[in-house]
């Protein structure tokens, strides 16, 4: 049984969130405050997390990159969720390494669906056998590490753009839409909000600098990496 994680100061949703989640299958824990749920997490890693993005005693934004930067919790799937629903704070949580986004008000059916949606894209990452090394254009990709270089530079990208980069590297040429993308990234089974795959590609674009113009938009479609 997976526990999962929710750091939400608003104590009715938190506990709406929690037995909706534990009817799913999951054990829940709730915590109401930023700095109390880092404390948690690292004193008692969760499989997953659920993290307000505005909260009393450490901002959602703040908690997500403590816990990336700490070995202890960096590989722990963070699901984002906020009232505001704005691309620049889509951006700014994934930017600090939360793996999924969503905007409230939500339905509690959505927010199981990304629950299981994310931990079965984890759960398939950690069974896949790991190559070495994928090069394409000045971009390394290291498997095994879970690392990237671009242009002799280790870049630092959060579970999702990595995977996103991979996924696309290893089908060069071929045009990828959105919702293909959707599925097989973050494994949703519908088409969902496309805009979370254009967020991520602009993301990673940013962080690959140059080398990253490899990475085609493909107008009304989608996208695909082109040496």
């Amino acid at each position: 049984m997976k526990n999962v994680l929710i750091i939400e100061d608003e104590k009715d949703l938190a506990e709406l969130l929690s037995f909706n989640l534990e009817k799913e299958g999951y054990t829940a824990t709730c915590v109401h405050d930023g700095k109390l749920g880092l404390e948690r997490a690292v004193a008692e890693p969760p499989d997953l997390i659920i993290l307000d993005l505005m909260l009393p005693g450490l901002l959602g934004t703040e908690v997500c990159k403590a816990l990336r930067k700490d070995q202890r919790t960096a590989h722990i799937p963070i699901i984002m969720i906020t009232a505001k629903g704005d691309e620049i704070d889509r951006v700014v949580g994934f930017e600090v390494g939360a793996d999924d986004y969503i905007v409230k008000p939500f339905s509690m059916r959505e927010v199981a669906l990304r629950v299981k949606a994310v931990t079965r894209r984890f759960e398939h990452e950690a069974q896949q056998p790991m190559p070495e090394l994928f090069s394409i254009g000045d971009i390394v990709i290291d498997r095994q590490r879970h690392t990237v270089m671009s242009a002799g530079q280790e870049i630092e990208l959060t579970s999702t753009e990595f995977k996103l980069l991979l996924y696309l590297a290893e089908k060069k040429e071929c045009v990828q839409s959105r919702e293909k993308l959707l599925q097989n990234v973050w494994s949703y089974n519908n088409a969902g909000d496309t805009r979370t795959v254009d967020t991520h590609v602009t993301r990673l674009r940013g962080k690959l600098g140059t080398p990253g113009d490899i990475i085609k938009t493909v107008r009304g479609f989608g996208y695909k990496i082109e040496e």
